[in-house]
């Protein structure tokens, strides 16, 4: 990921604005919304395509005592990042033969659903000489990562105590994730969390003591303080976004949108009707007008799916993408306005300068707004605003 200090003004081609203290002041937002809990601050995939570590930085700064991600790798990385040395770092998404020992040694939270990952969770323990630090994962009906009710979670709690009794493992959380709590009302949601709340009391009777118990992530958080628990896990909210357009925009959360991306229009050409534009001329001009020629695509993280559909703001007024995205470049359609080549072109940020927002540009391409910031590529810079606290 390339960081720079540039201003929004740097003549760069593109460059995905990472505004710091509206992340700060989003962690603050959701830690008042859940404030019997600990928030985890998640960075995974690289902050969701903002930049982990400057992310984390500030979450930690703003509050945030736990930070999450998806690898291990992730997790080593965060640890070894300066100002992030005593943070509790938690990371799920183990494979047989990862690195245990090494995350045993960082002193990272490691999350456990089978046997076999307990299994290499203790021999790391071993070799490494202390206790590995295990949450374990029930599966209340999500259907990915997690242990089954029933035998399967008496067997490796079981096996858990017994190692934790040895000092090869420290059980310091149980823990689950929603399946639909960014649907309203849906009923999976009291059904997972009832189901938890089973598996919790079956671990703590035999002598289970987590130190979180933890459930809830960003739509959790946000709308079933019942789910909060001990710890909220928020990934999305603390960039801004809302989980779903069902529970609401940002602003009723009192949320701000993280990340801006601009791009320079690299040429302005007038053209006659009739002509065609980009590949497959899906577009074709329906009289004489401008062409604005914007230098992003889908090597970018453009989503090729928004072809025809994606919006830009240009000089104030919403434009669409005309015809289809490539791989560098899209063009849209200026209506015969003539701006100078170099002028701002922004796709999608916080909506309060009239800019168009992640979640329009979903709408566009048919997925949701997690996928429009995190797919946004290495090329693009990203330049960090307000780093200060």
């Amino acid at each position: 990921m390339t960081e720079t200090a540039a201003l929004r003004t740097a003549p760069l081609r593109a460059r995905a604005e990472i505004d710091l203290a509206a992340l700060r002041a989003n962690v603050r937002t959701l830690r008042a919304l859940a404030p019997g809990a600990a928030l985890m601050a998640v960075v995974k995939s690289d902050g969701y395509g903002h930049g982990a570590v400057p992310c984390a930085r500030a979450a930690v700064a703003a509050g945030a005592t736990w930070l999450g991600t998806a690898t291990p790798e992730e997790a080593l990385a965060l640890r070894a990042a300066d100002g992030l040395d005593d943070v509790r770092i938690m990371c799920w998404l183990w494979t047989p033969g990862g690195p245990w020992r090494e995350a045993v040694e960082a002193r990272l939270d490691v999350s456990v659903s089978g046997m076999w990952a307990l299994r290499e969770a203790v021999a790391a323990a071993r070799e490494a000489g202390a206790p590995a630090r295990v949450h374990l994962k029930a599966d209340t009906g999500l259907g990915r990562n997690g242990c089954q009710p029933g035998d399967d979670w008496a067997d490796l709690v079981g096996e858990a105590l017994r190692a934790e009794r040895e000092g090869l493992v420290t059980i310091t959380g149980l823990w689950s994730h929603f399946a639909c709590a960014d649907e309203p009302g849906h009923p999976s949601i009291d059904a997972q969390l009832g189901q938890f709340r089973e598996m919790v009391a079956y671990a703590e009777q035999r002598g289970a003591r987590p130190e979180v118990r933890h459930i809830a992530n960003s739509p959790a958080t946000l709308t079933r303080p019942d789910s909060h628990l001990d710890l909220v896990r928020t990934g999305i909210a603390i960039y801004g976004i809302s989980p779903s357009p069902e529970l609401g925009s940002p602003a009723d959360f009192g949320l701000r949108p993280v990340m801006t991306l601009a791009a320079s229009v690299a040429l302005v050409k007038r053209v006659p009707g009739g002509h065609g534009v980009s590949y497959g001329h899906r577009y074709i001009t329906p009289g004489a007008t401008t062409l604005g020629l914007i230098p992003v695509g889908y090597a970018d993280g453009i989503p090729r799916h928004a072809s025809s559909a994606g919006p830009v703001l240009v000089n104030g007024k919403w434009r669409t993408v005309a015809g289809r995205i490539a791989m560098d470049q899209f063009v849209v359609d200026l209506g015969g306005e003539e701006p100078a080549p170099g002028t701002e072109a922004v796709l999608f940020g916080p909506g309060d300068r009239g800019e168009p927002t992640a979640e329009d540009w979903a709408q566009a391409a048919g997925t949701i707004a997690y996928e429009i910031v995190t797919r946004i590529g290495t090329r693009v810079p990203r330049v960090y605003v307000n780093v200060a606290r």
